[in-house]
């Protein structure tokens, strides 16, 4: 069952969210979701997350991992065909294409490809202007002198 969402109240009342309506009008939009090679996302530390995809069979060189502004494209594809005989072949060797929205400011740290499990290490590095900063208040600088009532003054 598919429900279309209109955002369009929200486009009134909010300003900069664009792109997170976006990411919700597009996210309604995916028709097939191709659940081929099979992945975690894991939050590792208060800013650091860590993709694992498996991806038996993929060498190295057959994987790419490519990094656009909040976007990671991960595909990969074996070269050459296999000239064995299968009576099963429960590992495919299929080209595929994943793509990752991120987040603002969250970069790749960097890759490995261990036991068959490409590892992508993720970080969320806010700049220095966005982070939260202590702001100190300053007390008066001129100090207010004490005035003088005046005397009541006495008629003669």
């Amino acid at each position: 069952m598919k429900t279309n969402l209109d955002f369009t109240p929200l486009f009134r009342s909010s300003i900069g969210f664009d792109r997170i309506f976006d990411l919700l009008e597009n996210a309604s939009r995916v028709t097939a979701i191709d659940n081929w090679p099979p992945y975690n996302i894991a939050k590792t530390g208060e800013d650091d997350y860590r993709i694992t995809m498996a991806v038996a069979g993929f060498s190295q060189d057959q994987l790419t991992i490519t990094h656009q502004p909040n976007l990671l494209l991960v595909s990969g594809s074996q070269s050459g065909e296999d000239d064995g005989q299968y009576l099963y072949r429960g590992v495919p060797g299929r080209a595929f294409e994943r793509q990752f929205e991120l987040a603002d400011h969250v970069k790749v740290v960097g890759a490995s490809l261990e036991n068959g499990l490409l590892n992508i290490d993720l970080k969320r590095e806010l700049p220095e202007e966005m982070k939260p900063r202590r702001i100190a208040i300053a007390g008066s600088t001129a100090q207010a002198k004490p005035r003088q009532i005046e005397a009541e003054k006495n008629a003669a």
